[in-house]
């Protein structure tokens, strides 16, 4: 059974890669791959029906949790979009210099991400790179980039990466430690591949739309600005949310959501329902990709499914038995999150090592905060951001892994070996 889930996996992975020739959709792909794992998994397993349906179940809201996360900062954005608030960033970025471009656009990213989180990151800096500039391979070069930041910088903070969160809970990590060990690390991960961009690129981009040219009015360039800042505060809030309620972060995002939704109908009351219209969520619902979100739901069911079927914990089992040097493991772990979620792969290590073998704050769950979170970045369906930029954006697979995969991971080696040379050596288990 575990052979045909794998092998179902790997097929449908292949089919993902080669969705341009093969002329089917990803999200397809991911659908059925999913779809199949599991009815082998209920056909074919030991488990019984039961077993394997609430098992299903359980992951199901999990995947839910992150899909809804999804929605709602996507649709956030777009209502942003939507009432060009992103035209005050594009105001005051007034070079068009390809190389000065990727210092702003990528601190901007690292920095956003530690904030907020990667996937929101991704969805914010996309949608200004689409305003910024017209050339379809200039986008994608620098959404690539964002990716790589994005990545970067939720790996440092506890609330900026799914697996350094899981972390943090687990106590494995502490905040301040997390922090104050892995940022120059994470900083070497975008350093790296800026300056390996710089060097190939020259000359200035074209930008897609002048500030300032689209003959907005003084009172639609205000309620830009004011959608702007309560997108952005809804955003920001997110983590605050979780801090003081311990609810989930999706539920925040939502909450943002339906704070927006109030307040855009608030500042448009006056206008006429067929004015409105392109201002309000239901404009918004219809704007965001819907293909990718349903791809997204394909990879981590089926990801889930090699979870549940053990397969994940013979991997990294197998890892353990015969690589045995733990930094050879975690920097191994770390490039397998650029095929398979890092959450499972995280969990799993959770799993396998206990707080007796490597305590909090060990180099151990650092380097693994630092390589599952940015690992994830040397292919494009590596990570959530890779996922939201590819669907945003529509960059083929093997795009990525000929112009940005090379560079994300040198970024990866690059900082890997920042934080071994800080860290020092460690004792084997």
């Amino acid at each position: 059974m575990t052979t045909l889930v794998s092998l179902i996996f790997i097929l449908g992975f292949l089919a993902i890669a080669l969705e341009h020739p093969l002329r089917v959709n990803k999200a397809a792909s991911a659908l059925l791959m999913a779809a199949l794992c599991w009815t082998s998994y209920i056909l074919f397993g030991t488990s019984g029906p039961d077993a394997v349906s609430e098992a299903l179940t359980g992951h199901m809201g999990e995947i839910a949790s992150i899909l809804f996360f999804l929605l709602g900062a996507m649709t956030i954005v777009e209502l942003i979009d939507a009432h060009d608030g992103f035209e005050v960033i594009l105001s005051s970025i007034r070079t068009r210099d390809r190389r000065a471009l990727i210092w702003i656009i990528g601190g901007i990213s690292f920095f956003l991400s530690a904030v907020l989180d990667n996937l929101t990151t991704t969805i914010v800096m996309v949608s200004m790179i689409r305003r910024l500039m017209r050339d379809s391979e200039d986008r994608m070069l620098y959404a690539g980039l964002v990716v790589i930041a994005a990545n970067a910088g939720g790996a440092w903070s506890p609330i900026g990466d799914v697996t350094t969160t899981m972390l943090w809970i687990g106590g494995q990590v502490s905040a301040t430690g997390i922090i104050r060990r892995t940022i120059l690390p994470s900083l070497l991960c975008l350093v790296i591949p800026a300056l390996l961009m710089m060097w190939r690129m020259r000359g200035n981009v074209e930008r897609a739309e002048e500030a300032g040219s689209n003959g907005r009015s003084e009172t639609e360039r205000r309620q830009g600005i004011s959608v702007l800042i309560a997108g952005f505060l809804c955003l920001l809030g997110v983590p605050v949310f979780k801090m003081y309620t311990h609810l989930p972060p999706f539920m925040g995002m939502l909450a943002g959501l339906g704070l927006m939704w109030v307040f855009t109908g608030w500042v448009h009351r006056g206008k006429n329902e067929a004015d409105r219209d392109r201002y309000t969520v239901n404009f918004a619902l219809r704007k965001i990709d819907t293909p990718s979100i349903l791809f997204f739901l394909g990879i981590l069911a089926a990801v889930a499914a090699l979870e549940s079927t053990g397969i994940l914990q013979q991997v990294a089992t197998a890892l353990d038995a015969r690589i045995g040097d733990e930094r050879a493991i975690v920097i191994t772990m770390g490039l397998l999150s650029s095929v398979i979620d890092n959450v499972p792969l995280v969990a799993a290590a959770q799993g396998m090592y206990g707080l007796d073998t490597f305590p909090m704050d060990h180099p151990f769950w650092e380097l693994m905060a630092y390589a599952t979170g940015t690992g994830g970045s040397c292919l494009v369906i590596g990570s959530a951001a890779g996922v939201a930029a590819m669907g945003m954006l529509q960059i083929e697979f093997f795009w990525y892994l000929k112009r940005i995969a090379p560079l994300a991971l040198a970024g990866f080696l690059g900082g890997a070996l920042g934080y071994l040379l800080l860290a020092g050596a460690w004792p084997l288990h």
